[in-house]
């Protein structure tokens, strides 16, 4: 019976067979003390179901390279290319479990400010946090894929030559101005310059909405009857756009009517401070009911009511505008608006 030995297909094998019962081992040991930690750290829990695909595959990769290199793959010709590709795999594994860790990292920080934040700080800081974790993972991405270009001889001569270049600078301007380029830079801007942010309301090409989604190149603004309008980041750096969340959730709402000479401003005042106070809507902060127009046959009257956000101050103006008109319509009649003509009539000509 012929002597066992490492540097055999059979060594192969078994070297395989224990790296990967010994990763096993590893990883069963690190889940049992995971759950034993997740007892009185629940988010230990998480981070295990967020990174355990990526940690089994690096681990994996880990202990078939060390099995092969220490066997008889080691002495063949081609084990340079599988060593690189082992290699590969492992920079590539590694920048999955990075970008997992730094996910739930992040998403634990956003979940932390929403606790204990709340209006336009807590939305300024989770638009910061989002761009943020992005450009990381955009930045891990590109760091993985550099290392595995730069495991290429032919590749790391380019790479050498480019920086070693005068003439990078030049190449580096010339493309961020190319538009893509231009475009993360102003989804950059746009985070940290606190122009728009996450959850605030805003008017973009005539559409009312909510901001959903700021990536590094768009942005996603949710319109209320749950559309979505993607718009550039370049376009927030260069156009005016209507915000209503700027410095604070409270906001003024308008309602106008245009009523007869007739109406009873007294009686109206009177009956739209009613309608405000009993509203669950209405913050109290201001309220106010003045002709503000009087043009051929009507006036304008404006009422204006203070909600405590844009949500409160929708739902405001449209009990308001449906109110009035009811209690003019049943009170007032003579307060709508009607338009009124003049019929003269002329004598004809005599003997006629």
């Amino acid at each position: 019976m012929a002597a066992f030995s490492w540097e055999s297909w059979l060594g192969t094998v078994a070297a395989i067979g224990i790296a990967l019962l010994g990763a096993a081992t590893a990883l069963t040991l690190l889940t049992i003390v995971v759950a034993l930690l997740s007892r009185r750290l629940a988010w230990v829990r998480e981070l295990s179901r967020r990174a355990r695909n990526a940690l089994f595959v690096t681990v994996a990769v880990v202990a078939m390279w060390i099995a092969c290199a220490v066997s008889e793959p080691a002495r063949a010709d081609w084990w340079p290319a599988v060593s690189r590709l082992f290699l590969i795999a492992t920079i590539l594994a590694s920048a999955w479990l990075l970008g997992a860790l730094v996910s739930f990292g992040f998403e634990r920080l956003m979940d932390r400010e929403e606790a204990d934040r709340v209006g336009p700080d807590a939305r300024r800081r989770r638009t910061q946090l989002l761009v943020i974790h992005r450009l990381v993972l955009v930045t891990i991405a590109v760091l993985a894929l550099g290392t595995v270009l730069f495991t290429f001889p032919e590749m790391r001569a380019v790479g050498t030559s480019l920086l070693a270049s005068a003439g990078i600078v030049s190449i580096i301007a010339g493309l961020a101005a190319q538009s893509i380029l231009g475009n993360l830079i102003a989804g950059v801007q746009v985070a940290f310059t606190d122009a728009i942010r996450v959850g605030d309301v805003v008017v973009v090409e005539g559409e009312w909405g909510r901001v959903g989604e700021i990536n590094l190149s768009y942005v996603v603004v949710y319109i209320w009857d749950e559309r979505r309008l993607v718009v550039p980041c370049s376009y927030f750096t260069t156009t005016p756009i209507e915000t209503w969340t700027r410095r604070s959730d409270k906001i003024l709402g308008t309602v106008y009517m245009d009523l007869d000479w007739r109406v009873p401003m007294d009686g109206v005042r009177e009956e739209f401070q009613r309608i405000v106070e009993a509203s669950p809507a209405w913050d109290g902060r201001s309220s106010s009911a003045l002709v503000t127009d009087s043009q051929g046959g009507f006036v304008t009257v404006r009422f204006v009511m203070s909600a405590k956000d844009s949500g409160d101050q929708w739902d405001l103006r449209c009990e308001v505008r449906e109110k009035m008109m009811t209690w003019l319509q049943t009170t007032h009649p003579e307060a709508l608006p009607r338009t009124r003509v003049s019929l003269e009539s002329s004598a004809g000509p005599s003997g006629v």
